[in-house]
């Protein structure tokens, strides 16, 4: 079964003849052409197929048929300007809202997470009347020109680009690569102060903060998981300047972190943002997204006296598809599937870094894994290069993973939601073969470990679990065996 209308090559022309030359595609080199896809899995010009371990947009799996029925149904029957009254954008609305703490209670439905950013701004421009926006470094928020002016992880990227003065970088709170790591005492306070800080040095110069806006968890930035407390501490210094908290979980929210359907509850209960942006997810990979905030922000906004209009945000055939969603999310116990397979997944990552030294840290929550590859695990170098290999590599085996983060060394796992434990084992074997080719290139070995009087290994170094470091010399069940590794050679190995 095949859709193809063009010969791979023909599309490829024209693609570079009529598509924007900065608009990139997946292991340019050697683009891989896809015609279908279902479920976790997707299929190529000559069908065959590829494991999806990056596509967190079809959240649910590709083409999912109740999704796709729900969709076409709505499209036979009616689809309109979202100003006429339709039943299914309020029973969406009422559906999303309860998934949520019950402040958040206000919907505003738009087109797509850049959408839903740029409107969470002005309402918060509009609510607390300051201009200010604290951002963290590496973020990324989307691409319109007001998010671009918020997200590092673009602008950093621009040749004599000038930060504007309204914005502020607050650090990344990365516990493995950043300045307060896993051996601070209180990293999350740390991180926190440094927002205090930046709210005070902008006060002296007359700026007043709008909001700190933030992923739940990083993407882009390297899947950067917050230590707990962070935000809640965050949060207290900003309302305190007079601004408000935006949650952005256009890429983790909707069950991906497995214990709660939203990754900024990992924080805790009492930690509630002003405004929450989705997308992505929300629609299965169908154009639309979503704000959602208190009363008294949407309140606050409307007092403007400037109409809030779009043409079909929340139109019918958008909330039909969203309430399917939904629907297959708890049919099918998505939630519960992303905690445990990812609780597999990062199990076997982690018994990768037992055995690899490439491995320097494994962390994630549910099916947001990453993992970051450094060449040297006490100076943390990072292995940028052999990343860019191993995604490459694993595209030959038919796995599609990707690698980001500041220095483009954190593999990113973010599946669809029905990935299985067969498709964590498939994608770890592959891994773990790749690395040790790379190893094996490089003359890196694990550090020499001892075995002591009572069986158990020793090793010469402290040991890392989950970004702690523990004690050299304590050693666990995890630590009893040394696993010998042999791997067939690779003659296309890069190094």
């Amino acid at each position: 079964m095949t859709t193809e209308t063009f010969e791979k090559q023909k599309t490829i022309d024209l693609r570079k003849k009529h598509v924007g030359p900065s608009c990139k595609v997946f292991f340019s080199h050697d683009p891989i052409k896809i015609v279908r896809a279902r479920g976790q899995y997707m299929y190529n010009e000559k069908d065959e197929r590829y494991l999806d371990c990056i596509n967190n947009v079809a959240h649910v799996g590709h083409c999912h048929p109740d999704v796709v029925k729900a969709g076409a149904e709505q499209m036979e029957l009616l689809n309109t300007n979202s100003r006429f009254l339709h039943d299914n954008l309020v029973l969406y609305a009422q559906r999303l809202q309860a998934t949520l703490p019950e402040k958040l209670s206000v919907c505003y439905f738009v087109n797509s997470g850049s959408e839903a950013n740029d409107l969470a701004l002005r309402l918060a421009w509009q609510y607390t009347g300051h201009k200010d926006i604290i951002t963290l470094d590496n973020a990324y928020h989307g691409h319109v020109s007001s998010l671009i002016d918020i997200s590092p992880y673009k602008f950093h990227q621009m040749a004599g680009a000038k930060q504007s003065q309204h914005v502020h970088v607050a650090l990344s709170p990365d516990i493995y690569r950043g300045k307060y790591r896993e051996d601070h005492p209180d990293p999350a306070t740390a991180y926190a102060d440094n927002v205090k800080d930046i709210i005070e040095k902008a006060y002296e110069k007359g700026h007043k903060i709008a909001a700190f806006i933030a992923e739940s968890l990083q993407s882009c930035g390297g899947q950067v998981i917050p230590p707990v407390g962070y935000f809640q501490k965050v949060a207290q210094h900003v309302r305190k300047a007079g601004g408000i908290c935006i949650a952005d979980e256009v890429q983790v929210g909707f069950g991906r972190v497995g214990t709660h359907f939203w990754a900024f509850q990992l924080q805790g209960e009492d930690f509630v943002p002003d405004i929450v942006t989705m997308g992505k997810p929300i629609g299965n990979g169908h154009p639309m997204s979503c704000v959602i905030t208190t009363r008294e922000v949407a309140e606050g906004f409307m007092s403007s006296g400037m109409e809030y209009f779009n043409t079909f945000g929340g139109n019918p055939v958008s909330c039909a598809v969203g309430l399917a969603v939904l629907d297959v999310i708890e049919k099918e116990d998505l939630q519960g599937n992303a905690l445990r397979v990812g609780g597999y997944l990062t199990q076997l990552l982690d018994n990768l870094k037992e055995r690899h030294p490439l491995v320097g840290d494994v962390r994630g929550r549910g099916l947001f894994v990453g993992v970051e590859l450094v060449r040297d695990r006490q100076k943390r170098t990072p292995a940028t290069a052999e990343a860019q290999d191993v995604i490459y590599r694993l595209k030959e085996q038919r796995i599609l993973l990707s690698a980001d983060g500041p220095h483009r060394n954190v593999l990113k796992f973010k599946p669809p939601m029905c990935f299985s434990r067969e498709d964590a084992e498939l994608a770890v074997e592959k891994i773990d073969q790749i690395l040790a080719d790379l190893e094996k290139a490089l003359g890196l070995h694990m550090p020499e470990a001892t075995i002591s009087e009572n069986g158990h290994i020793k090793r010469k170094e402290p040991i890392e679990e989950n970004g702690h470091i523990l004690p050299s010399d304590v050693s666990s069940h995890k630590h009893t065996t040394i696993h010998p590794h042999s791997t067939k050679s690779n003659k296309r190995l890069r190094t």
